[in-house]
């Protein structure tokens, strides 16, 4: 239940359209309710504008099961399983198949309408596209389509100015690269637009995990740059709808 709709619980309320005791049996799974092992959190909408997310690592395929389905019988908002491994996501997909699914993403009930702002996902490698397609998907949830462009990294820069028109157009642009993590400085000198930079695990021995693409981008010297943990293509989609304003 997001604001909107808790207004119009109470006006419904007032106007005789729903009983109180209804009313009661909507609110009562307000603000979180115990599933066992998790304690899902349906007000956090109301509260920050962005429904609770399932991140997947650390938990087994039935809680996985029990929380989405938490969330998808108590709410009609979207619904996000993140870092989802094969055995999670058949087991979710198993009893809600309904799922739009990108590598490592599940999203149900991804909005109807669009936002108008363009939304740019850039990756320097094909080994990202896991991260890519998160923050994608991410970004789905909260109704924008975002560009995605994959493989531009800056070994081959050519490759990046052959689309230089689609970074200069995008409202956003979330930057995500490993090895040294270069692109985020390169794309942060060719747009005025925000740049979110997201630094991944891919590299070699010196690229320690994705520790070195961090502290590049956290040096990068293009002003403005800001940077999320390793790998976090949902934590950079989040950071672009809080600048881009709460879902319409």
């Amino acid at each position: 239940m997001d604001r909107q709709r808790l207004e119009q619980l109470i006006e419904d309320i007032r106007s005789g359209t729903v009983t109180p005791d209804d009313a009661v049996r909507r609110l009562q799974r307000l603000p979180f309710v115990d599933v066992g092992d998790a304690l899902v959190d349906h007000h956090r909408v109301i509260r920050q504008g962005m429904p609770e997310a399932v991140y997947a690592p650390g938990k087994s395929a039935e809680q996985c099961v029990h929380i989405v389905t938490e969330l998808l019988s108590h709410g009609d908002g979207p619904v996000l399983l993140t870092r989802a491994s094969d055995d999670q996501a058949k087991a979710v997909l198993a009893v809600h198949p309904d799922a739009v699914r990108r590598s490592i993403t599940l999203l149900w009930r991804a909005p109807i309408e669009s936002r108008s702002e363009r939304v740019l996902v850039v990756s320097a490698g094909t080994a990202d596209v896991p991260i890519v397609d998160e923050a994608v998907v991410t970004l789905g949830a909260h109704g924008f389509e975002a560009d995605r462009l994959v493989d531009v990294g800056v070994a081959g820069l050519h490759r990046l100015l052959a689309h230089l028109d689609r970074v200069t157009s995008a409202e956003a642009v979330i930057v995500i690269a490993g090895m040294e993590g270069a692109l985020a400085s390169v794309i942060g000198g060719l747009t005025a637009a925000p740049v979110v930079a997201v630094p991944t695990s891919v590299g070699y021995g010196a690229g320690l995990q994705g520790v070195t693409a961090l502290l590049a981008m956290h040096a990068s010297c293009a002003s403005g740059v800001t940077v999320v943990g390793i790998d976090n293509g949902f934590g950079a989609a989040c950071a672009v709808v809080r600048m881009m304003g709460r879902s319409r």
